[in-house]
């Protein structure tokens, strides 16, 4: 075999011998690592602005109405009343076990120090850096990447890569390693059995490829090792038709939940499609299915023991506006919503100090007023899980953050 026919040509050169990577709008990449003891942290970003105001309803503040309209509680396909002052989105309505069994949780509210310029870039920046100065994050190494800084005993699970874009979130010099799956990825018999022959002298890249077929739900040994070339090909499609039965963020959650059932004890993702500036209430839903499916997609994949030591925290870079647009939608805001899933967390409830929803209690009279740093419940969190001091917390990982009152989070 010649140098020329190394590994890097073959990926490089993979359309040429019949590689198709499909370009995807729910590409995202998938971040790893291993740490000490039994508990696990998922992170999911939702990028776009959540609307935290629509996902869970305060009906009971007199405000709402005036801005909101109803609350969705008498409607065909209604929200769910959670406490008697807020309504849960009937998008959400699989994740109500959970709810009944304190497994899911909300923080309102919250955000980031992030205010006033309402980008997403900076937004998201801020939220994976975790810092409370705007200042230039995308130049610093993200929170969860500190996280592994102040634990003895961490290293990197093995994954594969394939995408273009990281997640700041892990990036810094303590190890990691990132996974980018396509949404539908299929590969020739003739690539995989050229990649196989690549990859034989290499045990440790020939693993992680074979992790690359099983997230792309195609069984690249027994398609390059048995059968003609027609009934090879024929597996291939038929495993790709199936695979794209499900969404790509079940996949993504399957994925994730497989890793953290061995050592891996943190994987962060994201989900987008939450910029609902016009007709929010056809996009909203899409969006609230696809992470309704990806957390009972871990909770399946997890199994009870492990999801008992398991916490999933939804976190968006900002709010959206208290009032709707003239367009059906909301637009770039300030307060928003938290959300929280796992085992092991004392669910059931809505946490926040609720500010009002009267014009003068909004934020500049637009946006719901946040009473929370959203990084203070994710420091408890941080504490309970992993033992992180609270004075490690306050000033390494969130630098200037108050974590206040301990909300008692977890079991």
């Amino acid at each position: 075999m010649t140098d020329a026919l190394s590994r890097r040509a073959f990926m490089s050169r993979s359309a040429l011998i019949g590689c198709s990577l499909a370009a995807s709008p729910l590409l995202t990449p998938i971040s790893f690592a291993a740490t000490p003891g039994e508990n696990r942290l998922v992170v999911i970003l939702l990028r776009g602005g959540m609307d935290g105001l629509d996902v869970v309803r305060p009906y009971g503040d007199p405000a709402f109405a005036a801005l909101r309209r109803d609350a969705g509680l008498e409607a065909e396909d209604p929200a769910i009343d959670l406490d008697g002052f807020h309504a849960m989105h009937p998008a959400l309505r699989p994740l109500l076990p959970l709810w009944g069994n304190g497994q899911l949780g909300f923080a309102h509210a919250v955000s980031t120090p992030y205010r006033d310029k309402r980008s997403h870039f900076d937004g998201q920046d801020l939220l994976e850096a975790g810092l409370s100065d705007p200042g230039n994050p995308s130049t610093r190494d993200g929170w969860l990447n500190r996280v592994l800084q102040h634990m003895d005993g961490t290293q990197a699970e093995t994954a594969y890569a394939i995408g273009r874009e990281q997640m700041s979130i892990l990036s810094g010099p303590a190890t990691t390693q990132r996974w980018s799956p396509e949404a539908d990825m299929i590969l020739s018999p003739q690539a995989i059995k050229l990649a196989r022959l690549i990859m034989a002298e290499d045990p440790a890249f020939d693993a992680v490829f074979s992790q690359a077929m099983e997230i792309a739900d195609t069984d690249g040994d027994t398609v390059a090792m048995s059968g003609s070339q027609d009934e090879m090909m024929m597996m291939v499609n038929q495993n790709a038709n199936e695979a794209n039965k499900g969404s790509a963020e079940r996949r993504i959650a399957e994925f994730a939940g497989k890793r953290l059932r061995e050592e891996c004890r943190i994987a962060s993702f994201s989900i987008n499609g939450w910029d609902t500036h016009q007709r929010q209430d056809r996009s909203l839903p899409n969006a609230l299915g696809r992470l309704s499916d990806t957390i009972l997609t871990l909770q399946k994949t997890l199994t009870g023991p492990i999801w008992n030591k398991t916490t999933v925290v939804a976190v968006t870079e900002f709010g959206r506006t208290a009032r709707i647009n003239g367009s059906g939608g909301t637009d770039h805001g300030t307060g928003g919503l938290m959300i929280m899933a796992g085992g092991g967390l004392r669910g059931g409830r809505v946490i926040s100090d609720w500010p009002g929803l009267d014009e003068a209690q909004l934020y500049e009279r637009r946006d719901l007023m946040p009473t929370r740093d959203l990084r203070a419940h994710i420091g408890w969190l941080l504490h309970s899980l992993f033992g992180l001091p609270t004075s490690t917390i306050e000033a390494s990982i969130f630098p200037g953050l108050d974590m206040g009152a301990n909300p008692i989070l977890l079991r």
